[in-house]
């Protein structure tokens, strides 16, 4: 399980520059690290080198030398050279465990992560810093280690079940990256009774003990109860399922009067047309749309956005509590806001025939939806209607209903803009979303399919207008300005070449291609090929596929532009009740608007990095609620066949997503006994050793549900045959033949 470390990346150096010496330098360690047990000689480490810097004469002797003085490289006496690994000077880096008790351990600045056996883990755990001491090198390259010292325990806290007895009590743990159970004394569960879902953190690991030592924190009531298991995927990934009373106590002193000060000091739109468009299930509203014709072929668009800033003050309990958080989280069955309900489902939710204050961009439209002005400001609002998508939907379809002028003209102004969007080079990805139906107790009773549909897109369309253009107006340098000011931007990537040339050789076997290889030329042909896989067989799995090719999104002070939607300056300024840095974006945009001078750059960052890794974590915890009510949803479905197509390839499964609901489960490799299969991670397939049968990314197949284990979220599925891809016949597994008796 070795991963790809990022390598700094610049500018392409010409053949007759002479390379930076650190550049040089750290090429020659690099070298060395990645063969911690290898005897090498100058010239071989002059060959690589020299490969890494064609056409320039690199003194190497004077590199390793260097590095000789410095005490990383040490000479043999033969001619050759060595990293130096002995005499306590073992390499650091952070422990990744397996299922299995194996570790791999991530050190930086090391192409391949050094692999510990359990025996040798010296009861390392996932995520701790340690020393690894490398001990010899496989033929097939990978480095094999020992833990030497534990330099930093993870502080990782672990949800499991708990197993009491009279003599002792263990809590079995439901995270694949922690195998081994934890034991706690009797005296001290807590008032947890047997088979309750904990969460608990190890203490210690005794070296004389098969199991680490731990301490309950949290009972979190009886295993496969819904609020339990959903408290318990929050607990796992360290997201906060409680308020602290004082923060709920301070978000309810807070006044909801709107004072006379307050319609001062705000730009009044109470008598323009204005009305919120959300999830038919929504309970916090923090955008809404106005709009007024100001002359012929001129409409004044209005986007209002809840003014949390202006309850949520610097220096309160609530300001640190949203800004620990930074995201909400949506689980399957519920919302965990950022903020309490007191704000988000109250204050600062937009709620019909209600005045609210909002931060607002607002700007001016032709008959061509070219902005010809814009403002920012503080706003009072009232909304005239609160409508649910598919009521906004049925407006557009039938030009009838409340305010239908206003919504038809708001989506014929959309449609321009989403069109020169795409004509731009933005992609635009539509894969089709599983929605589990629940009953009043959490439980599935069966799946649906969310469809966007225009009500969605005109939402979308002036939501990232006004992120645009308030990152425009503060990213654009003007006349006279020195320096950017510092700023929160939302950036993305382009996608890596690797990954871009991995999908491009993937979608040949449907008969696709791409011939475009770097910029918008990529994005351009990449929304030609989902238009040639719309209502396809293949277009679910090639989305996905396409989605992954990309970069992630994340949040930056230093802007290098939004490549999935083709904007030079982007950033998040529409939804603060769910999202920290919107809240840093309205008081920037505030205190810029005043005449401000730039902010701290490094403090914006280290807030921007920190919502980028909780954003993350919920993401992963939204995944796992899903993959719960996946396998509950198919516990009553065991020994049912399925079709479904490929979706994963790895070196101990298939993964088959199953076509009806999109649920997804795995066929081990060990499992399938019909041949030995040998995995390929180039072609995203495997083939059978002795008969040649291959399964690959995209196969249509069919399987059996064998096992749905709740505690791991994990499905395990029994493969039965796959379809052939022209005539589309089933070709079953091939049964294992008898061996014969000699």
């Amino acid at each position: 399980m070795s991963r790809k470390n990022t390598r700094p990346s610049g500018r392409k150096q010409k053949s007759d520059e002479k390379p930076a010496a650190k550049s040089v330098k750290a090429d020659v360690l690099r070298l060395f690290k990645n063969n911690p047990t290898r005897a090498i000689t100058l010239k071989q480490v002059n060959v690589i080198v020299a490969a890494q810097h064609p056409g320039v004469r690199v003194d190497v002797r004077a590199e390793v030398q260097a590095l000789m003085h410095e005490g990383q490289v040490e000479q043999l006496g033969n001619g050759k050279y060595k990293f130096r690994t002995g005499g306590g000077e073992a390499l650091q880096g952070i422990v990744d465990m397996t299922s299995s008790g194996t570790l791999y351990v991530m050190i930086e600045g090391m192409d391949k992560d050094v692999m510990v056996e359990a025996k040798n883990s010296g009861h390392a755990l996932n995520g701790d810093l340690v020393k690894v001491l490398p001990i010899r090198t496989r033929r097939n390259g990978q480095i094999e280690g020992e833990v030497v010292e534990i330099v930093k325990p993870s502080d990782k806290k672990y949800v499991g079940r708990i197993e009491i007895s009279k003599q002792f009590a263990f809590v079995r743990i439901d995270n694949k990256k922690m195998p081994n159970d934890i034991f706690i004394p009797t005296r001290e569960t807590k008032g947890a009774q047997d088979g309750d879902k904990v969460l608990v953190r190890v203490v210690e690991w005794p070296m004389n003990m098969k199991n680490p030592l731990g301490e309950i924190l949290d009972v979190l009531g009886k295993a496969g109860d819904n609020n339990t298991e959903m408290h318990a995927i929050l607990a796992e990934y360290d997201l906060p399922y409680v308020y602290p009373s004082e923060v709920v106590d301070e978000a309810h002193k807070i006044s909801d009067k709107i004072t006379e000060a307050d319609y001062r000091e705000r730009r009044d739109f109470r008598p323009v047309p204005t009305f919120t468009i959300d999830p038919a299930d929504a309970k916090d509203f923090d955008d809404a749309l106005s709009i007024r014709q100001v002359k012929e072929g001129v409409w004044e668009v209005g986007v209002h956005i809840a003014d949390v800033t202006h309850y949520v003050r610097p220096n309160t309990l609530l300001e640190s509590e949203a800004e620990e958080r930074a995201t909400s989280v949506y689980l399957v069955d519920r919302t965990i806001p950022m903020l309490p309900e007191r704000l988000s489902n109250e204050l600062c939710s937009l709620r019909p025939q209600e005045e609210k204050l909002c931060f607002s961009a607002v700007f001016e439209l032709n008959e061509n939806a070219e902005v010809l002005s814009q403002w920012f400001g503080r706003t009072v609002i009232f909304s005239d209607r609160r409508f649910s998508y598919e009521e906004a939907q049925q407006v557009l379809e039938t030009g009838q209903g409340e305010l239908k002028t206003e919504l038809l003209k708001l989506n014929e102004l959309a449609r321009i803009m989403r069109a020169e969007r795409i004509k731009n080079g933005a992609i635009t990805f539509e894969r089709a979303e599983a929605k589990f139906d629940l009953d009043p107790t959490g439980k599935p009773i069966g799946v649906s399919f969310k469809v966007a549909k225009e009500s969605n897109q005109l939402i979308e369309e002036f939501m990232l207008l006004a992120n645009r253009k308030v990152a425009e107006f503060i990213g654009k340098k003007r006349p006279g300005q020195k320096a950017e000011r510092t700023f929160v931007y939302r950036i993305h990537d382009t996608p890596s070449p690797e990954k871009l040339g991995d999908f491009k050789a993937f979608i040949t076997r449907f008969g696709y291609n791409m011939k475009a290889e770097k910029g918008r030329a990529v994005a351009k042909e990449m929304n030609k090929l989902l238009g040639k896989i719309k209502d396809r067989a293949e277009e679910n799995l090639i989305s996905t596929l396409a989605v992954r090719t990309m970069a992630k999104a994340v949040y930056s002070t230093e802007n290098i532009g939004h490549y999935g939607l083709a904007f030079d300056y982007y950033t998040h300024f529409t939804s603060p009740i769910r999202r920290y840095p919107d809240m840093m974006v309205h008081r920037l945009l505030a205190h810029y608007l005043s005449g401000g001078k730039s902010e701290d750059r490094e403090f914006f960052q280290r807030q921007c990095d920190h919502s980028s890794a909780m954003e993350g974590r919920a993401t992963e915890a939204e995944r796992a609620s899903i993959k719960y009510k996946m396998v509950e949803f198919m516990q009553s479905r065991l020994d049912q066949d399925f079709d479904g197509v490929i979706s994963g390839v790895t070196e101990w499964g298939i993964y088959v997503e199953l076509k009806e609901t999109l649920i997804e489960g795995m066929v081990s490799l060990r499992d399938m006994s019909d041949d030995m299969y040998l995995f390929d991670d180039k072609a995203y397939r495997v083939t059978g050793r002795n008969r040649g049968q291959t399964f690959t990314l995209g196969d249509r197949v069919k399987i059996k549900v064998v096992r749905a284990d709740l505690a791991r979220k994990q499905l395990d599925f029994e493969m039965i045959g796959k379809y052939d891809f022209d005539t589309k016949r089933l070709t079953p597994l091939e049964k294992p033949r008898a061996s014969k008796m000699r």
